[in-house]
């Protein structure tokens, strides 16, 4: 079997004859899960690696590149930890440090997976974000029983002095807060009705991000937050009521250094990203704050086509005009995708999944799921060579 190096360097023969003789070559036979090269590639497919990865072009432009990961796929799988490496100068757990997966017990927390990627980043020189100290959906059942949601609120406060001390010095930033803001609910600033906002009220998050910075005062605090890309209604309400929240909190010297937008965009929708998502960011960096992308995917279950490459195309497409828009800014910092390669798209198991294109695996990640580079790939380091001189 072919390794990923291998698979680079066979890639770029076929690509310079490609060059040379100014027509496409036919597709070149490999073996393993590398099993062909497509007939047509981009001019510069044979450079994906090295000067020319994600990871290097983005610090070229002011900007750190990455990737969340499911860790046990790192562990496990060679050739996907080598293309994180390769390709990453960040990385996040997806799953690994929300409260349901590190503290299955009061008394008791595991840190195992998130101390093996940990140790991986920093001896591949790679930057660590944490994520999540505080989501409404990652509550865990023993902190929900009659005897202890009256303690709800210095579990809390235990819970996140305990992580941040553990990883205090060592993480370039925390999702401090995740999804705090949900409109539906009705309460006063769209504060969304969780367990914490019951149990503690809405002050749950200042405590959040005083207790995070006591606790590390190095790392950046971001409160991250998804449906704020598009110019309609809904994406408009919740920029406001963002907006409004992060003036609250700088007004009452709340410790927060970033804004988290998750970026979950949508190709072959009507919508547009454009002015609303501009303005959003430049009031965001008005505020003093850094912006975050900081789990990017392309949802194409709206894409018509079944044709693979013209799929590939829309994707793309998509990722690059979302882009344009958010890199204009000089208060964007991090991007991160959702995972890398299409084999680990959360989008395979999402709400519209299955009842949209059920038959129909996505194609929403840099790389597919054979670890090839596609349209995407380079649409996105397009994009990073493309950003203005800031």
């Amino acid at each position: 079997m072919q390794s990923r190096r291998e698979f680079i360097a066979n890639s770029s023969r076929v690509a310079a004859a490609i060059a040379a003789t100014g027509s496409a070559a036919s597709p070149l036979t490999g073996c393993g899960r590398y099993a062909a090269i497509p007939a047509v590639m981009p001019a510069s497919f044979h450079d994906v690696s090295g000067s020319r990865s994600l990871r290097a072009n983005a610090a070229r432009h002011g900007l750190v590149f990455g990737s969340a990961v499911i860790i046990h796929n790192v562990q496990t799988d060679p050739d996907f930890a080598e293309l994180i490496a390769e390709q990453c100068g960040i990385v996040v757990p997806t799953n690994e440090l929300k409260w349901v997966a590190l503290r299955p017990a009061p008394d008791r927390y595991d840190f195992s997976r998130p101390d093996f990627l940990l140790s991986f980043a920093e001896s591949h020189r790679m930057l660590m974000r944490g994520h999540n100290l505080c989501w409404h959906e990652s509550v865990p059942a023993w902190i929900q029983t009659p005897e202890n949601r009256p303690r709800a609120r210095q579990f809390f406060i235990d819970h996140i002095t305990t992580v941040c001390s553990h990883y205090a010095g060592k993480l370039q930033s925390w999702d401090v807060v995740n999804e705090a803001i949900n409109p539906g609910d009705g309460q006063p600033g769209g504060l969304r009705k969780s367990f914490w906002f019951e149990q503690i009220g809405p002050d749950y998050i200042d405590l959040a991000f005083r207790t995070a910075r006591a606790a590390d005062p190095h790392a950046r605090l971001t409160y991250n937050d998804y449906g704020v890309e598009y110019d309609n209604a809904n994406n408009t309400e919740k920029r406001r009521l963002i907006l409004e929240l992060l003036r609250g909190m700088r007004q009452r010297e709340v410790p927060i250094d970033a804004l988290g937008i998750q970026s979950h965009i949508k190709a072959a929708q009507p919508d547009k990203i454009g002015k609303g998502l501009a303005d959003f960011i430049e009031a965001i960096r008005q505020m003093g704050l850094e912006v975050y992308l900081t789990e990017m995917d392309v949802n194409e279950d709206d894409i018509a086509a079944d044709d693979p490459v013209k799929r590939d195309s829309i994707v793309a497409q998509t990722y690059a005009d979302y882009l344009r828009i958010a890199l204009a800014s000089p208060a964007v910092k991090l991007v991160l995708t959702w995972d890398l390669s299409d084999r680990f798209t959360w989008l395979d198991s999402g709400p519209t999944h299955h009842r949209k294109q059920p038959n129909r695996p996505q194609r929403s990640l840099p790389f597919d799921r054979d670890y090839r580079p596609k349209d995407a790939f380079f649409a996105i380091r397009n994009s990073f060579d493309n950003r203005p001189e800031l």
